[in-house]
């Protein structure tokens, strides 16, 4: 028997009209020995990355045949809500590029959710373009036009126009769903195939990896309609046929046509496209003649090196930036790195503050080009858990940017690449506890009382029903959002990429994969982030004269004695409550100090058993050891015990026999480890190979443990150096400019910990005098006038910018004697 493949398959991606995961439905595919497996979601291709990542992921641990299709389903039709579907199958490269263009047709100037493109559409986009060769379309309508009142005249005229435009790419499916209109849907699909000449392929219309998902997939339907379970009628399936069939299921429902199943099989055969041959390119036009990225990005390094170290270049920084350009080389993103570099660039010619984070922080490239502010060598960070050439996978830099300006550096963006080049990554929002447990309880008509979750349905009758779909549906996809900052740039149009869609944000576009699906295909991001502490730092700064963080003098003894009491209202990370009892146990006398006070009140520690013994250590009642003696390279400042993930890392590696590239798959297992079970796998090797250096059992499943936490959050150690550096300029300029700092604070609200009442109480227990808002004397913003601190009347409650202007226009031509 032939292995089946199936041509029709909508995920949860299709959002409301799908009820597996892309995974499952590869998984399951690939369980039931499946030839292809096309996935062709509603408007969209959102869920392809993660089924392509999957799928490569089989062939690699399993060698599985398994084909995935790249295809869509697109809404055509007059107008939303009167529309029929045809899905669309990328045969190569062009005709991806053509389905990526129509899809983005289909959502520009649509409200969010109503996608559809009329067949003019349609054809004036495809005509002349060389992938309408290169596109298999399959009109939906043979699949559901089986009531008796459906109009077959219509149905072939429609064939008839779309076998117009696509030729030869037109198929026809046919379904058998066993529900009483088999006979009819056939004998239509005869008709139409005679009338045409058209080539009838056998197709599942799957929507859920097994039959058990059929509830679910009734009540999704019951939330996109708004209506109840016993209001539905036909809107929802009549069984559960909508699943992946085995081999001979499959058979035997076509066995009076089994040429349906060949011609399925031969359409997926002509279907010889996958991602991995995307063929992405960076921007990097802007490198100078006579050079190539490489040869310019060295250039850059070299000088900012030589900027970073006026006195001279230590060997030790020259040998590792060597290191690191060879690898940036070898993996071929050196145009990538000098994009970061022209976006710091343009900030410092703004005079933006702004600092790079998270993993880039562990290199030195990042460091000498002035991406980020910490020194690694210094620091002793770990190179790998940035970039790995084991790994090859592209490397995600995060800058923090004044949370004031930030728009000015992504208009900078949409300028320097245009808008065909630039756009932003979606951000997908799943159902969680509670959200489950509201649609699903008004789905079915359930009183169940609002803000419940998961764990409270017991209680009620219907508790047990909501909650076993409920724990189905958590995790599913709800709706697309905006990243908060991340842009996708590319040499080439992104639309013969990845299809782009209208935000509901006023001029932003994104693209249909989030951040996870970039690392799936080979995409490269730019984070663009909003920090608002830098918005009162760079002010603060201005205000006392200075204009880098690097002017502020390090080290200060008093700076570390008011941090050691605990009084940090208003300083960046260590403001909470959790951090100032922290602090008076912790006692930071030092920078490094700062990184471990930033890092430890977080769930991988906590969770971990590493807070306490660390803090024993640390006041001596509790001798420091190691178990073995390479940990003390590994653990030495941090007192024997492991806080950062770098430090799980190399452990994994010095000690376990990982190489860098498996230490890292390691953190990546860390973010999914409820999800997909691979921390269990790597856990076991590590464990075992932990054990096998002679670590006791006790301390390898603490150290466990605390990568479990990670999950929750953790941070790494170049991250928490990040936050550090801010951390200590923060208290530096609270510690010896109270009222400057309390007035940067102020006028970058919202932002912090504290509300302004809050912080003006405190600067005046710092002997800041604070005089009020004064109609005659105040401006829009706080200001330190003669060491005082006048409040402006951005402080005033329901008192907003055009009212001000009002008022200070008035003031402008005659000062108020009164009310």
């Amino acid at each position: 028997m032939a292995a089946p493949v199936e041509l029709l398959c909508r995920s949860n991606y299709s959002f409301l009209r799908g009820a597996s995961h892309p995974e499952e439905l590869v998984q399951t595919a690939h369980d039931l020995g499946y030839a292809a497996l096309a996935l062709s979601d509603l408007d969209g291709v959102y869920g392809l990355a993660k089924a392509h990542w999957r799928c490569k992921s089989l062939r690699q641990e399993r060698a599985s045949p398994l084909k995935l299709i790249l295809g869509a389903e697109l809404s055509l039709g007059p107008a939303p809500g009167r529309t029929r579907g045809v899905v669309l199958l990328a045969q190569g490269r062009e005709g991806w590029s053509l389905l990526c263009r129509l899809l983005t047709a289909s959502h520009a100037g649509r409200p969010k959710g109503q996608a559809c493109l009329d067949f003019d559409g349609l054809s004036g986009l495809a005509t002349g373009h060389p992938g309408r060769g290169q596109l298999l379309c399959l009109p939906r309508l043979a699949t559901v036009a089986a009531w008796p009142e459906a109009d077959a005249g219509a149905g072939l005229a429609e064939l008839a126009r779309l076998q117009g435009l696509f030729g030869a790419g037109l198929r026809l499916p046919l379904g058998r769903f066993q529900d009483g209109r088999d006979g009819l849907r056939t004998q239509r699909a005869r008709d139409w195939s005679r009338a045409l000449g058209l080539t009838v392929v056998a197709v599942g219309d799957v929507h859920y990896h097994q039959a058990g998902r059929q509830r679910l997939q009734d009540a999704l339907s019951c939330v996109r309609e708004g209506l109840r379970l016993d209001e539905t009628g036909h809107r929802l399936f009549p069984n559960a046929a909508r699943h992946l069939r085995p081999p001979d299921e499959r058979a035997a429902l076509f066995s009076d046509w089994p040429e349906a199943l060949a011609n399925a099989a031969a359409a997926a055969e002509s279907c010889r496209f996958g991602l991995d041959e995307l063929r992405y390119r960076y921007p990097g036009e802007w490198v100078p003649e006579g050079l190539d990225s490489q040869g310019y990005l060295e250039r850059r390094a070299t000088e900012g090196a030589a900027w970073r170290y006026p006195q001279g270049v230590p060997s030790a920084v020259r040998t590792q930036l060597d290191h690191e350009l060879a690898v940036v080389g070898r993996l071929g993103y050196a145009d990538y790195f000098l994009t970061i570099d022209d976006l710091v660039a343009f900030a410092r010619r703004r005079d933006i503050l702004c600092q790079g984070r998270g993993s880039a922080a562990n290199s030195v490239l990042c460091w000498c080009l002035g991406i980020t502010s910490i020194d690694p060598v210094r620091m002793g960070l770990l190179f790998e858990r940035f970039l790995s050439q084991e790994r090859a996978e592209p490397p995600d830099i995060d800058v923090d940017f004044e949370h004031a300006r930030r728009e000015e550096v992504i208009q900078y963006l949409y300028t320097r690449y245009g808008r065909d080049r630039a756009a932003m990554v979606a951000a997908v929002i799943s159902y969680r506890s509670r959200s489950a447990v509201a649609d699903l309880s008004r789905a079915l008509g359930a009183p169940v009382r609002a803000g419940r979750t998961l764990r409270d349905l017991d209680l009620d009758d219907y508790g047990p029903a909501v909650a076993a779909l409920g724990a189905e549906l958590k995790g599913f996809p709800r709706h697309l959002s905006i990243h908060s900052g991340g842009f996708v740039l590319s040499h080439l149009p992104l639309v013969d990429l990845v299809p782009i869609e209208p935000a509901r944000m006023e001029g932003r576009s994104v693209i249909q994969w989030d951040k996870y699906d970039l690392d799936y295909v080979g995409l490269m991001k730019v984070d663009v982030l909003a920090l608002g502490m830098l918005t009162a730092l760079k002010r603060a700064l201005v205000m006392t004269g200075r204009q880098e963080l690097s002017d502020i003098p390090p080290g200060d003894p008093a700076t570390y004695a008011m941090i050691q009491q605990a009084d940090t209202v208003g300083v960046f990370q260590i403001e909470s409550r959790a951090q100032m009892s922290m602090l008076g146990r912790l006692k930071p006398a030092d920078f490094y100090d700062l990184v471990i006070e930033v890092a430890i009140v977080r769930p991988g520690p906590i969770v971990g058993g590493m807070v306490h013994p660390y803090l024993r250590r640390r006041r001596g009642d509790e001798a420091v050891a190691y178990e073995h003696p390479a940990l003390e390279r590994i653990l030495g400042r941090t007192l024997g015990v492991p806080l950062f993930q770098e430090q799980v890392m190399r452990m994994a590696v010095e000690l376990a026999g990982f190489t860098p590239g498996q230490a890292d798959e390691l953190r990546r297992a860390i973010g999914a480890w409820r999800g997909d079970g691979r921390l269990d796998a790597i856990g076991a090797r590590l464990r075992s190979g932990l054990k096998a250096r002679g670590l006791s059992d006790d301390f390898v499943e603490r150290i466990f443990e605390q990568i479990k936490g990670f999950a929750d959050y953790g941070f790494p150690e170049s991250h928490a150096a990040s936050f550090a550096l801010l951390c200590y300029a923060s208290s530096y300029l609270k510690c010896h400019h109270p009222a400057e700092f309390t007035c940067a604070l102020l006028n970058a609200q919202p932002m912090g910990f504290y509300a302004p009442h809050s912080l003006v109480d405190d600067a005046k227990r710092h002997g800041v005098t604070v005089l009020p808002v004064h109609p005659n004397q105040s401006a829009w913003d706080c200001q330190v006038l003669g060491g005082g601190l006048r409040l402006g009347f951005n402080v005033v409650a329901g008192l907003g910018p055009a009212q001000a202007r009002t008022l200070l226009e008035a003031r402008a031509r005659r000062p108020f004697d009164g009310l």
